[in-house]
């Protein structure tokens, strides 16, 4: 499949259009953006553990039946996927109460949640990422139905259950985790995005040691490190 002229960039991958109109190429960058972008850098490599991680959750989800837009790896920086309308809206699964979550409600960080979170977010750069409910939506238009609300909240808790195994098989927790959907070109709902140490928080089972974005974030140190060794376990 022959990638040609660019049809979006965002903050961490590029894609592209193919000889199919209803497939794309997804270009995964090496660059680094934290709070709404206030932070940015850049760490060569990171684009291509990035590509890869996300490559074999979306292969282990489709095992799974968990429709997404993933068709295969063609590179370690290229993925070959479904074109999608993205819904504007991220989908936060939290498991352990950390960050934003802590601050917000003043739970104690690394509290472990009596039940996992779902919460969503507007996606919108210059209102900062709001988050909302089920009737800001409807209301916004952003999702117009019941069903497709509680559609994407079974499947963000269906996503969990599978990669909270996953992790843990491979000495790592799931603490929380953002997703995205978007309608295909038969209006179905269906994953797509990444899943990723950019879009996850991993912690090392024992040590509790950050192996995600949260090290940029927290200038921790070398984020290529820790997503190399989440690759490394993954495999």
């Amino acid at each position: 499949m022959k990638k040609k002229e660019l049809i979006y960039e965002g903050k961490g991958k590029k894609l592209y259009k193919t000889d199919d109109e209803n497939i794309v190429i997804a270009e995964f960058k090496d660059d680094l953006t934290a709070f709404n972008a206030q932070k940015k850098s850049c760490e060569s490599g990171k684009g291509s553990l990035n590509c890869q991680i996300s490559s074999l959750i979306f292969e282990l989800l489709n095992q799974k039946n968990i429709n997404n837009h993933f068709i295969k790896q063609l590179d370690e920086n290229h993925m070959l996927c479904k074109k999608v309308k993205i819904i504007p809206l991220e989908v936060v699964v939290r498991n352990i109460a950390t960050g934003s979550l802590s601050k917000r409600l003043g739970i104690k960080d690394e509290t472990k949640l009596p039940f996992s979170l779902v919460e969503f977010y507007y996606k919108d750069d210059l209102l900062g990422d709001p988050i909302i409910n089920d009737e800001h939506c409807k209301i916004m238009g952003i999702l117009d139905s019941d069903d497709d609300i509680q559609y994407i909240k079974n499947i963000a808790r269906e996503v969990n259950n599978i990669l909270i195994n996953f992790f843990d098989s491979k000495g790592v927790k799931l603490i929380d985790f953002k997703i995205e959907f978007g309608r295909d070109s038969n209006n179905n709902i269906i994953l797509a995005d990444e899943i990723s140490p950019d879009s996850c928080r991993l912690w090392d089972k024992e040590s509790n040691k950050k192996m995600d974005k949260d090290i940029f974030r927290e200038n921790l140190g070398n984020v290529v490190d820790a997503y190399q060794e989440i690759l490394n376990r993954i495999k």
